[in-house]
């Protein structure tokens, strides 16, 4: 009998790899493994982009000069303020349409009490903070307008910040009387967005600074988490004792702050305020947060991925740019890009 067992032994040693001894993957493969699959959006996204780059460096030698790379950070550092504010909305299930006009209204604004304070005599320096402070305000005051939109009259997210982009839209025509504000009398306000330190654009530690923060915030505070937990299933977080509508809330004052800044930045570069500016940028910004890996159905998010994604297409504009690409192309493009980022999150999900 113990020969018989011995013979089946051998036979499924023989048969098996190895000796019948299954290599096992190790402990550091599996945390690869995991890194690869739970970041397999941002690694797409920063793959996609340094491809871009190689196919606009041979396309045209101007693309990797310090001057064209000023500018394109300088249009890049606009849409990751915006997409870092979608990223925290887009969390939650949500959606903030209000992010693109939301520039125009933060930055006239901001214009008119700087421009007022100014013309007044008062100093300088003080027109600037008060500017930076209103600005940063008004666009957190239009988050809390979203936010109690949807999270305490239970409107649709898209039908309520839709209607709140014509209304801050209509706003800041009436404010500036249709017409721009100009602020180039200001120099310390225009090296927010203009100047450089090291030959390097301001706007860049700006927004290094302010992603820092976001990472921070989505990672290692409540609002972050439990913007993600209402995305992922805002019941499940409600049982759980969540104040559902008050963190919701805050998500959207949030993310309507994150707009300010990126108002404030926008009117620097312009040197006023502009009633007119911004059109489309909130398609931009969500397209960057998807690109990044933030599901449309919420749970998802990745300031990274964002901040990756917002890159990208200021890459392809300022790419089109250069290859003189006519506007309307432009516009054709972008919006291709807009329906595979929506692709991607659609195929994420049916593979989750």
């Amino acid at each position: 009998m113990s020969s018989v067992m011995v013979e089946q032994k051998k036979v499924s040693e023989s048969s098996s790899p190895k000796g019948g001894r299954e290599k096992q993957p190790s402990e550091k493969q599996k945390t690869w493994q995991y890194f690869f699959q739970s970041h397999s959006a941002q690694l797409l996204a920063a793959v996609t982009l340094l491809g871009l780059w190689i196919i606009l460096a041979i396309m045209s030698p101007y693309f990797f000069t310090l001057g064209n790379f000023n500018a394109l950070l300088q249009d890049a550092s606009v849409y990751i303020l915006l997409a870092l504010g979608l990223t925290f909305v887009i969390a939650t299930g949500g959606i903030d349409l209000t992010a693109g006009f939301g520039l125009a209204f933060t930055g006239v604004v901001l214009a008119m009490v700087m421009r007022a304070m100014v013309d007044n005599g008062l100093p300088t320096w003080s027109a600037v903070l008060a500017g930076i402070v209103t600005g940063i305000l008004a666009g957190a005051l239009l988050g809390a307008a979203n936010g109690f939109l949807i999270s305490y009259l239970k409107l649709q997210p898209m039908i309520a910040t839709l209607a709140m982009m014509l209304v801050v839209w209509g706003l800041a025509l009436v404010l500036s009387r249709a017409s721009a504000i100009p602020l180039s009398d200001v120099p310390g306000f225009l090296a927010i967005g203009l100047g450089q330190t090291f030959g390097i654009t301001n706007s860049l530690f700006l927004v290094l600074l302010v992603s820092v923060v976001a990472y921070f915030l989505l990672n290692r505070t409540l609002i972050g988490r439990y913007a993600i937990a209402m995305g992922s299933n805002e019941d499940a977080t409600s049982l759980s004792g969540v104040n559902v509508k008050k963190w919701k809330y805050r998500v959207y004052v949030l993310g309507g702050t994150f707009t300010g800044i990126a108002g404030v930045l926008m009117a620097s570069r312009l040197a006023s305020g502009k009633p007119d500016v911004g059109q489309s940028y909130e398609m931009y910004a969500i397209a960057a947060a998807v690109i990044g890996g933030a599901s449309l159905r919420g749970g998802k998010a990745s300031v990274v991925g964002s901040v990756i994604g917002a890159i990208l297409i200021a890459t392809i504009r300022d790419g089109a740019v250069l290859l003189g690409v006519a506007d309307q192309w432009q516009k054709v493009i972008l919006g291709a890009v807009i329906i595979v980022a929506v692709y991607l999150d659609v195929r994420r999900q049916r593979q989750a």
